[in-house]
């Protein structure tokens, strides 16, 4: 039962991290009203990683919130996710910046690359490391109320052993007005 304590747990955390960054975000709405861009963009879905190193797949949700602070250059997404593997759960959090590309009036390419911090909850191991993703953004109509997502994405871990994973994740994007 304890292990069911520690994952509400690790899972509040998550929450309350992804809650501070778009609280971060707010003040700054009413600076932009007059924009028709999204203040922030909240991505929710489902997330996989397949080890490199031989220890096979794991699966779990994501969440992230992704805002644009310089307008068609930067755009920075933090995210939590967290992947449960047979026996094993593991917490990722990330800080990726990457650089918007309008492919179409309704799709977007975002390359980017930042810092993740993973943490092992069954052995209690935290490691840091490096993840490069490649984002597509689909939206269905050009006003861009709602839309999805697919990122392929690749992790180095600096710790010994140097794992590395190739991953993907899926899911909806909703922009906060």
């Amino acid at each position: 039962m304890s292990g069911h304590h520690g994952l509400l747990r690790a899972f509040a955390r998550g929450r309350m991290l992804l809650c501070f960054f778009t609280a971060m975000l707010l003040p700054a709405g009413k600076a932009l009203a007059g924009e028709k861009d999204p203040l922030a963009v909240i991505e929710l879905g489902m997330a996989s990683e397949w080890g490199l190193n031989g220890s096979g797949p794991s699966f779990g949700p994501t969440a992230a919130v992704e805002f644009t602070p310089i307008k068609n250059w930067l755009v920075i997404e933090p995210g939590i996710q967290t992947l449960f593997r047979r026996g094993q759960t593991e917490w990722d959090t990330s800080f990726v910046f990457k650089k918007p590309f309008d492919l179409t009036p309704t799709v977007e390419f975002e390359p980017g690359m930042g810092p993740v911090w993973m943490h092992m909850v069954g052995s209690g191991r935290t490691t840091i490391g490096a993840e490069v993703v490649a984002e597509f953004m689909f939206w269905p109509t050009p006003d861009r109320k709602f839309g999805w997502f697919i990122e392929p994405s690749y992790t180095y871990a600096f710790s010994n052993g140097h794992e590395q994973s190739l991953g993907v994740s899926i899911g909806l994007l909703i922009p906060i007005r």
